[in-house]
């Protein structure tokens, strides 16, 4: 039997995803969680082969989970079950050391045989997504540039930005100034809404 957890937020297809995995005579849903902070410590506990993770989850996002998990359980694979076709998204997947990223459309048959090709060891990549990040853009922003840049997603202004790294509102404003040049925005929004897109930003 193939032990699995799967981590998603939405019940109804939470609910559908156990439904049709436990379909599989090897298969076995041996926990579920909704946020991606529960990932690690029930991951710890219930010992699954495969973890399914989806990647917008609150908490802790799916990628920064599978990245924890495959440090404190290694021998667990990750498998990425995700809407967010990118190939940004894509990229940062596998530097997170996941096994599988497989979108939310696949059918049902495709879905199991990715947990089997998982858990014996192989890597599973959406082959269309596979082909998009192979020619992909890579990020033109620093990390210091993504940094001032998610914490003006999440809604924070140039003075408080300023005072959590320790910077000056006029470098967060210069910050701000180059990530807009650099990614062709219009303006702050614009700029998250491209960095998100392109996967750069989750």
């Amino acid at each position: 039997m193939i032990r699995i957890l799967l981590a998603e937020d939405m019940h109804m297809v939470r609910g559908a995803l156990v439904a049709l995995l436990q379909l599989e005579s090897d298969f076995e849903v041996v926990a579920e969680v909704e946020r991606g902070d529960r990932i690690v410590p029930t991951a710890l506990d219930e010992r699954p082969d495969v973890a399914i993770i989806d990647i917008d989850l609150p908490g802790v996002d799916g990628l920064t989970a599978a990245a924890q998990l495959h440090d404190r359980l290694p021998e667990c694979r990750c498998l990425i079950l995700t809407s967010l076709g990118r190939p940004g998204t894509l990229r940062r997947a596998l530097a997170s050391k996941v096994s599988g990223f497989l979108l939310k459309d696949a059918r049902p048959k495709e879905l199991a045989e990715a947990v089997r090709r998982v858990h014996s060891g192989h890597r599973v990549i959406d082959p269309q997504l596979a082909m998009d990040a192979w020619g992909g853009a890579e990020s033109p922003l620093t990390d210091r540039e993504l940094e001032v840049l998610r914490l003006t997603a999440d809604g924070a202004e140039a003075s408080e930005i300023a005072a959590m790294l320790h910077l000056s509102v006029g470098t967060v404003r210069n910050y701000l100034t180059s990530v807009v040049s650099k990614v062709n925005g219009r303006n702050r929004v614009d700029a998250v809404r491209i960095a998100r897109e392109s996967g750069w930003l989750i």
